[in-house]
């Protein structure tokens, strides 16, 4: 398989190096950083959730229209709509974007964030919850047939939806969870199963476990696996050591003035993911060829934060080294989140493109001899 990139599709210029000085929704800037990931070579960009933020889908489908190439994909919560509903939803917005979304289902790490919406089910049940929400979309994406569904969480009779997906069968669905009940259900039902940043001996250790998972829930294939960190990127080591510094300086100036923080450095995290990040923080700063995981440890794990370091060609390695691995899918968002997409899309992303075309075509060349 080829290997992708994901990018994020912010709604304003806000990270963790910028505060925010306008409102939640910048339409201009929204259209500006999607285009800048389809004019750079990336595959997909990420529409992310918070009990808080502006609707990922109603703004995936405001981007729809203007792009023409990337896939959107959206990420969603089971509890905020029932699934028969979000099966249409989302079928119509693959329609929208003509064949251009996936969604990434979120269980949901923080139960304060989910209390937020009402949510109070404990954090298993919660998985429980997203294998039936992902076993009733596939279906109502697939079936021509009306159906039932007996769940714990789910119950309903003779459901049909009149509109299917234009993707045939249907679009991706992906998933994230380090816990050994998100292993359990991602490993069986995802498409795609997403991870945080770790070092590779962490990395090959969770793969063994989805391996596990899936071979004990009869699939064959375990899901694609995608991965996520934060470039740094300068045309020297030393220069992109220097910006490293200089954005966790920035960091800590943007908590200074922070009061409405989404995450307090200081508490153990709930989510079994960050606390493995916070367990290589421990371990130290600097990991195999480029990971960093001091910004990990000043935002208290926060999720996608581990760091690679370095110059275009050994942030590229490093990916490499993952993709050796058995990684295939690569998601990235910088610090300075418009200006990163375009430099990772341009100076990473063709490197990491031409070595895997390089591998794949001597590996045919081999098996053919």
């Amino acid at each position: 398989m080829a290997v992708e990139f994901l990018g994020i599709a912010g709604t304003n210029p806000a990270s963790e190096v910028t505060p925010r000085t306008g409102g939640p929704l910048d339409l201009e800037y929204t259209s500006k950083l999607a285009r800048a990931h389809e004019d750079n070579g990336w595959d997909r960009i990420l529409f992310a959730y918070h009990s808080g933020s502006p609707d990922p889908s109603t703004v995936a489908a405001y981007v729809a229209t203007r792009t023409e190439r990337i896939n959107l994909v959206v990420a969603h919560r089971p509890n905020v709509a029932y699934p028969t509903l979000t099966a249409k939803t989302f079928a119509t917005l693959d329609h929208i974007s003509n064949g251009r979304f996936e969604v990434h289902v979120i269980t949901g790490g923080s139960t304060a964030d989910q209390a937020a919406e009402g949510d109070f089910l404990p954090k298993d049940d919660r998985y429980g919850r997203t294998r039936e929400f992902i076993q009733i979309l596939k279906q109502a994406w697939t079936s021509d047939e009306r159906f039932d569904f007996a769940g714990q969480h789910y119950q309903f009779e003779q459901f049909v939806a009149d509109i299917k997906p234009l993707q045939q069968p249907r679009p991706r669905i992906s998933f994230g969870g380090s816990s050994a009940a998100a292993y359990a259900v991602g490993a069986a039902e995802a498409d795609i199963f997403a991870l945080w940043g770790e070092p590779l001996d962490g990395t090959k250790e969770q793969l063994a476990t989805i391996d596990a998972e899936a071979a004990k829930a009869g699939r064959v294939d375990r899901p694609t696996i995608q991965i996520a960190f934060r470039p740094i990127l300068a045309p020297t080591e030393e220069l992109a050591w220097e910006k490293a510094e200089s954005i966790l300086g920035r960091i800590k100036d943007v908590q200074a003035g922070t009061t409405n923080r989404r995450r307090d450095p200081s508490k153990t995290p709930e989510n079994a993911g960050s606390r493995r990040l916070l367990a290589a923080v421990d371990a130290g700063e600097r990991h195999d060829r480029a990971l960093w995981t001091a910004p990990t440890g000043l935002t208290g794990g926060g999720g996608n934060s581990t760091a690679l370091v370095g110059t275009p060609e050994t942030v590229a390695a490093a990916l490499l080294d993952y993709y050796d691995l058995g990684v295939r899918i690569f998601s990235a968002r910088g610090y300075d989140i418009y200006d990163d997409a375009i430099d990772f899309g341009r100076y990473v992303i063709p490197l990491v493109r031409e070595e895997v075309a390089h591998r794949e075509s001597s590996s045919r060349q081999e098996l053919a001899s």
